[in-house]
């Protein structure tokens, strides 16, 4: 449904990109009204990681006023001003801790104190990027807007399976007056792999088995492959058991592509060999790399939002087949800050390399991304 704007209220319907409304209802500070949030369902009204989310957002800023239906399904959010500093928040264990940390991640270069916060829950969920991604793929992109890496870290105390979680991460992130516009179009070639495997509470030899079937697939393309285990022990290993892994793969343009596979939750379907969880995981960082471009495909609605927010000059950047979550991210972008991106399909070698008879689609286009920054501006950090 299109937004509807009525005295300076951005209303919606349906509960579709709930994380996306609320994040640029923040950044904005338009408030926003959403309504007939799954009001036909047998479970009507808001989920509790969602309710998670808006208590999350809560800590973060000062002044937010939040009204509830008493069905839950109907939302007034009026954000507050960015503060930051020390958080702590417990995370839903129906999602992941990369579902509220993506959010984190967007709103930490703008808040009126450097972000210091804790994060408990489910490490590694299969709705949600997991922390290791985000560490490796997801870190990487913001820096090129920030430039100075002095407090930009992402530290995982302990990690948490599903269902249960009992994972501890610790972001923290400096605060910047602005971004800086960046000109990206060139991703280079991989010239290494870089990979954890993590084994919580089972048989630490399920994570060797991991390990072997991961590089029997990557060794074939590149001899440069080294993947560590991390195989937890006592507390450290969460409340659930479970393993699984994520790889990375870095080009000589310090682009970072990442993929990653674990086991079933306990309870649900069959047993997950070590051997298929391997074997996948490789399989997801090859068609991740086929995809190409300069972010990785999960981060791609980040590179968007740092890129409308910048500096009021030109940036530009190339990334793989907009995903659907990057493309609906861009409808709201232009709903709430009046951006818009100029799309532009890029031909490749191989595009000229491909036969006549070869079907187009089988060759993975590059889109180039171009916008001109609102020149957002960080008003509680004074100095550059």
């Amino acid at each position: 449904m299109p937004a509807v704007i009525e005295n300076d209220v951005i209303k919606y319907k349906g509960s579709n990109y709930f994380r996306q409304r609320l994040l640029l209802s923040t950044l904005s500070g338009r408030a926003i009204k959403i309504e007939d949030i799954r009001s036909t369902n047998d479970d009507p009204g808001l989920r509790e990681y969602e309710v998670s989310l808006i208590r999350l957002l809560d800590k973060v800023t000062n002044g937010t006023r939040v009204e509830l239906s008493e069905t839950g399904t109907s939302v007034y959010y009026q954000p507050g001003i960015l503060i930051g500093g020390q958080v702590n928040h417990n995370c839903c264990t129906q999602r992941g801790i990369g579902y509220y940390l993506e959010v984190l991640l967007a709103l930490g270069p703008f808040c009126k104190e450097p972000l210091n916060a804790v994060l408990q829950g489910v490490t590694h969920s299969d709705l949600d990027v997991s922390v290791d991604k985000i560490k490796t793929a997801a870190l990487p992109v913001l820096l090129k807007f920030i430039l100075v890496d002095d407090g930009l870290d992402l530290k995982i105390v302990r990690r948490g399976a599903p269902p249960l979680g009992g994972g501890e991460v610790v972001f923290k992130c400096p605060v910047k007056r602005h971004l800086r516009p960046l000109q990206w179009t060139k991703w280079g070639l991989v010239k290494r792999i870089r990979g954890i495997v993590y084994a919580l509470r089972v048989s630490p030899t399920m994570a060797n088995r991991v390990v072997e079937a991961a590089k029997g697939v990557m060794l074939n393309f590149l001899p440069d492959v080294y993947i560590n285990t991390d195989q937890c022990r006592g507390s450290n290993a969460g409340k659930s058991p479970g393993f699984g892994v994520s790889l990375v793969a870095e080009t000589d343009e310090k682009t970072f592509y990442c993929a990653e596979a674990k086991s079933v939750e306990g309870g649900k379907g069959e047993i997950t060999l070590p051997e298929d969880i391997g074997q996948e995981c490789a399989q997801k960082l090859l068609d991740e790399i086929y995809r190409g471009g300069t972010v990785d495909s999960a981060f791609q609605w980040l590179l968007a939002l740092w890129m409308a927010l910048g500096q009021k000059d030109v940036s530009e950047c190339i990334v793989g087949p907009l995903s659907d979550y990057t493309i609906s991210f861009l409808q709201h972008l232009k709903e709430f800050f009046g951006v818009m991106f100029k799309l532009e399909v890029q031909r490749t070698d191989i595009d000229d390399e491909a036969s006549d008879d070869e079907d187009e689609t089988s060759v993975a286009q590059k889109i180039k991304m171009t916008c001109v920054g609102i020149g957002y501006v960080n008003i509680s950090k004074r100095t550059l």
